[in-house]
């Protein structure tokens, strides 16, 4: 089945970051009909503005998507602005670079809420009303640490498994009721992502300037959306190592193990 996302009413969450704006670009110029959510004011209206200005049905709702009552409002309003709903596109997200020996509970709760929770809550209120959708979907953004965990990112890593997880269980769940469930993993991105971290303390130096632009990420979920595919992994380096995973998993690990013990041979480059 192809999707016609001209005219579709699209919930997309993180829309202001780097990876969310791109796609807010991209569905507007597919013809959708968009609610942004995201938490940066001034950056959620600047982005209404400039959507709107190129002809674009677009609405913004400043949402917290950590907030029960910020997502129960972010609903109300897509209903109320649009009369329904046909897409909710879950990309809001944060990171915390660091191994987890000096980690704290505080941020595993922390990452773990805005990756896992907020996006499982909100699919839990929007289901009602994506039964009445026109090709109804949920296209959740988790990342290649959702199919292999990474040193240094234990939480982010964690979170994504979990996204992954529920994203599987709920698309046999949700057939019967025509919803599609879909996930985009990227890789890696040069999105700004890495200047939003809570944590950057992690040994492993990551080159996010040579990641996939934004745009290139953005319109690839669009056409995930189109093209109803069940699983997109996006990037060189995802591609590689979860293929290579799949065939070599004891060899992957092995090498991962040396490269942390390489970097813990040499001095604390953040002491």
């Amino acid at each position: 089945m192809s999707r016609d996302l001209k005219g579709k009413r699209v919930i997309l969450t993180g829309a202001t970051g780097g990876m969310g704006q791109a796609t807010a670009r991209a569905l507007a110029k597919a013809g959708s009909r968009i609610v942004l959510a995201a938490r940066s004011v001034e950056v959620l209206q600047a982005l209404e503005s400039e959507l709107r200005s190129a002809g674009a049905d677009v609405f913004a709702v400043p949402t917290d998507v950590t907030v029960a009552a910020d997502r129960e409002r972010l609903i109300h309003e897509t209903l109320e602005h649009l009369g329904g709903l046909d897409v909710l596109l879950n990309l809001s997200g944060i990171g915390s670079h660091g191994h987890f020996s000096t980690s704290t509970p505080e941020i595993n709760r922390q990452v773990m809420e805005t990756n896992f929770f907020a996006p499982v809550e909100l699919m839990r209120l929007a289901i009602p009303h994506l039964t009445n959708g026109n090709q109804p979907a949920i296209l959740n953004v988790s990342s290649m640490t959702g199919r292999r965990g990474v040193p240094a990112w234990p939480e982010y890593s964690a979170s994504k498994w979990a996204l992954v997880g529920i994203s599987e269980s709920l698309r046999g769940e949700l057939c019967r009721f025509g919803i599609d469930v879909l996930q985009v993993m990227p890789g890696l991105t040069n999105s700004g992502f890495d200047k939003k971290l809570i944590r950057k303390d992690g040994r492993m130096v990551i080159r996010f300037d040579k990641g996939m632009t934004p745009e290139y990420v953005g319109q690839s979920i669009v056409r995930a959306l189109e093209k109803n595919k069940r699983e997109t992994v996006l990037g060189r380096e995802a591609k590689m190592l979860l293929l290579f995973n799949k065939f070599f998993p004891r060899l992957t690990s092995a090498l991962m193990c040396r490269a942390v013990k390489k970097q813990y041979a040499k001095p604390d480059p953040n002491a």
